[in-house]
């Protein structure tokens, strides 16, 4: 059925169809009919930042950036929904168009720039939402918010969002805002992760309940200065590492439709690279900080793969466009059976 879906769809324009796509599986989510129409993947939990999840297979930040399909995504076998990303202030996000799709290479550009209805809106789509499993949210800071500023936007978010998420996802890593990914290195980003720290402690005193944060890191780094990043992390005392956003590289993609678009590119192409970074952080880590991996998932195998290479969760984007829900029975089938084989 996905199949035909996804045909019809593919007719429209890239954000046509993702808007179309998002009504759809939001009404589908208030009558109840995704859980009917997708059959349940298999019952796989597992515990990471203090959070108990069904399975490790989650929903990547991007696909509901407003939170107005909680219920709908929540219906369809994911082990956790991350939303947003989101802004103190509503946002239109970049020029169309801006989301390109390069089916020979199963992968998309997008180059939307946080189009988001603004925090505000967020939080009362959360709180009309029937979803209780467990809720991300991503935020990020506003475009015309001074790079040297971006602590306050961060800070704005994370006060309105913390009472009600699972756990919140620091973005500093799109590369479609300009200046935010300087925020990964050095002093720019030891004096965020400090302010969120510290924010943090404030937060879990006054709701009497701790929200771990979560940094997203794009995949274009060295592997030192991942190694600075992780490194970084820890110091700060984050929670986790999502692992990765999308990629200024076009390997293998420059001669396609589309393939020299402007904007982060998802998907198979972004596979390795981000398979690596996994590696790296691993390494670094020690297990020390969980990973949660995202980039380029377009099978189960790919989903065992990131664990194998040491995430705790992996999370599903251009895969789940591409091969819808059936992606995520796959992903968990398939890292359950690799545990089995490793047992």
């Amino acid at each position: 059925m996905y199949s035909l879906a996804r045909e019809l769809l593919f007719k429209l324009s890239p954000e046509t169809s993702h808007e179309l796509s998002i009504d759809l599986i939001g009404a589908g989510g208030r009558l109840g009919l995704n859980s009917l129409l997708c059959k349940a993947p298999a019952s796989l939990p597992v515990e990471v930042m203090g959070l108990r999840f069904p399975n490790p297979v989650g929903l990547a930040a991007g696909l509901d950036k407003n939170g107005d399909a909680i219920d709908g995504f929540g219906q369809l076998g994911f082990g956790f929904i991350e939303i947003g990303t989101v802004t103190p202030r509503p946002q239109p996000g970049n020029p169309k168009p801006r989301l390109f799709r390069l089916p020979q290479a199963t992968a998309i550009i997008n180059r939307m720039g946080f189009n988001n209805h603004g925090v505000d809106h967020l939080i009362e789509r959360v709180k009309a939402a029937k979803y209780s499993g467990v809720l991300g949210i991503n935020i990020g800071k506003n475009f015309d918010t001074p790079v040297e500023r971006a602590v306050d936007d961060y800070l704005i978010c994370l006060d309105k969002v913390y009472a009600h998420a699972s756990y919140i996802t620091v973005n500093v890593s799109s590369p479609n805002t300009p200046g935010l990914r300087s925020l990964q290195f050095g002093d720019s980003l030891k004096q965020l992760l400090d302010a969120l720290r510290q924010r943090q402690e404030a937060l879990t005193g006054q709701h009497g309940r701790r929200v771990p944060l979560a940094i997203k890191i794009a995949p274009d780094m060295t592997d030192e200065e991942t190694a600075m990043v992780a490194a970084a992390l820890l110091e700060a005392g984050m929670d986790a590492v999502i692992a990765t956003n999308t990629t200024l590289g076009r390997e293998g993609v420059e001669s396609l439709p589309f393939g020299n678009e402007a904007g982060g590119l998802s998907g198979a192409p972004v596979r390795e690279k981000s398979t690596h970074v996994v590696k790296v952080l691993a390494g670094e880590l020690g297990g020390r900080l969980p990973i949660i991996a995202a980039g380029g998932i377009t099978e189960g195998a790919h989903a065992a793969e990131k664990i194998a290479a040491g995430a705790s969760l992996v999370q599903i984007y251009s895969g789940f466009i591409y091969k819808g829900p059936a992606l995520i029975r796959e992903a968990v089938d398939a890292i359950a059976e690799a545990r089995r084989a490793g047992q």
